[in-house]
């Protein structure tokens, strides 16, 4: 791997986790205050919506972001004028959508489980042309790593909430509060990534280039929506055979976890996938890329969901308040899972995409559908704790298949990534050691004590290992020399 590259990654690296720990020293703010203002039910009302638009948006986007950070292109100039064809496509699609959606929104409403919801979806469904609008500018600073000025766009993107969703949650008590701050968040996006983004669209099409495109985009587009079903098919089960009550408990919980360990892998997953797509002709390095991230990524993720199944009843208090009580013990298996399929599953898929293998994808994502809908299904039918243990231990089957095709396809084995996390694993055993040997406790502060002992139990047992302490060091000293640098 060039220096050049390895500055890059590490430079972007360094910016994405700094946006990330940013925006969630802010997410969870929001949370805290939205989740005593409205009630769960609200909520649910948010997720149908939702779902709406993250389907909608994969056949708005057509694959082109992945594609224009994964090609090889052979000038800036093609580049630039494939850019111009996913941008028109783009918004093009977008607004078109958007319009079918609103043509059809009461009986779109019906059939995701919010009857007499159609005004939300047809609203809500605004940030559809307004995500096309600054989606191919993201990709293309992802593309060059630059996730500097990614930062300033996410920091701005997560004022929203403070400035916009809570004052009128306060003032409304009603899910149009999340609703506008959804489409403002999204307004602001467009704006902030228009003016820190060097492209800038231009009037020309090229109907060849889109066929060209289109052969790359088709598949990625097929995975993406294949993704999407692993993603929301559940909570499609949940809002049709349950009610909004549920399924704002069961989306907020899954919300809550992503909010803590998205500090990690929002972090990292983007900048893995454009390293990984620059030595996708390179299989020695492209291996080493993969386990060092996969390393680094355990060393924080593994005990962050050992953390957040011993302390989800405190978690929970703190995020969410007392009316969202049942949400505990989903957000406790959640996290526990959650911290496997990260670094044994999802990894997976951009390695997949980085090779621009999409097809590979799709049939790993298909293989897992066809062992979850039946189980989530099957499991809604004997309650809602049922439910959380299915849908969380169904997750291991996407391992499992994960584990064979990273054999097959690009030789990384199952052993090969549980070795390189096996400090991660047995420092976070010696963490549920100190955890219990201390005393139980109902009272949320003591709770929260108790977390940070065994954080710093956690770090000093990694420490007595040689090659950990030394990693860790060398990261101090990059982070501390980068810091006296700028001063």
């Amino acid at each position: 791997m060039s220096e050049e590259l390895n500055n890059k990654v590490e430079s972007a690296t360094k910016w994405s986790v700094l946006t990330e720990v940013a925006a969630k020293l802010v997410a969870p703010i929001s949370t805290m205050v939205l989740a005593r203002l409205l009630a769960p039910e609200t909520f649910g009302v948010l997720v149908t919506a939702t779902m709406v638009i993250s389907f909608a948006e994969v056949f708005a986007d057509a694959g082109f972001q992945k594609y224009l950070i994964q090609k090889e292109f052979d000038s800036k100039e093609e580049l630039m004028k494939s850019t111009n064809v996913a941008f028109w496509s783009n918004l093009c699609i977008s607004l078109l959508i958007w319009a079918i959606i609103v043509v059809f929104s009461s009986q779109i409403a019906r059939q995701v489980g919010s009857e007499g919801h159609g005004l939300v979806v047809s609203v809500a469904c605004a940030c559809i042309p307004l995500a096309a609008f600054s989606s191919i500018q993201m990709a293309l600073l992802r593309r060059a790593l630059d996730f500097k000025n990614l930062f300033k766009v996410r920091i701005a993107g997560v004022m929203v909430p403070l400035l916009v969703t809570i004052p009128l949650a306060y003032i409304t008590r009603s899910y149009w509060s999340l609703i506008i701050g959804m489409i403002a968040r999204e307004g602001v996006n467009a704006v902030v990534l228009t003016y820190y983004s060097e492209y800038k669209p231009k009037l020309e099409y090229s109907f060849e280039r889109l066929r060209t495109m289109f052969s790359f985009t088709m598949w990625t587009m097929i995975e993406t929506v294949s993704i999407w079903l692993t993603s929301y098919l559940d909570i499609f089960l949940v809002g049709t055979m349950l009610n909004d009550y549920y399924l704002g408990i069961y989306r907020t919980s899954m919300g809550i976890v992503s909010q803590i360990m998205f500090v990690v892998t929002a972090a990292t997953t983007p900048v893995l996938f454009s390293a990984l797509s620059r030595l996708q002709n390179d299989g020695d390095e492209f291996r080493h890329m993969f386990h060092n991230f996969q390393h680094l990524v355990g060393l924080l993720i593994i005990p962050m969901g050992v953390g957040i199944f011993l302390y989800s009843d405190a978690i929970t208090a703190l995020l969410l308040g007392d009316q969202w009580k049942e949400a505990s013990n989903f957000i406790a298996w959640w996290g526990l899972t959650s911290a496997l399929a990260i670094l044994l599953s999802h990894y997976a898929s951009e390695v997949y995409r980085a090779l621009g293998r999409p097809k590979v994808s799709v049939l790993v994502q298909v293989l897992h559908i066809v062992a979850l809908a039946p189980a989530v299904y099957i499991a809604i039918g004997y309650g809602f704790d049922t439910l959380v243990i299915t849908r969380s231990l169904i997750r291991f089957q996407m391992i499992a298949i994960n584990a064979v095709v990273l054999w097959l396809l690009v030789r990384i084995s199952l052993w090969q990534m549980l070795h390189n996390c096996r400090f991660a694993m047995l420092g976070s055993v010696a963490m549920v050691g100190v955890w219990w040997v201390l005393p139980s406790t109902d009272v949320l502060i003591l709770s929260i004590l108790e977390m940070v002992v065994c954080a710093i139990a956690y770090v000093g047992f990694i420490c007595i290992f040689p090659s950990e302490r030394a990693m860790l060091h060398t990261i101090m000293q990059r982070v501390v020399g980068k810091l006296m640098n700028k001063k």
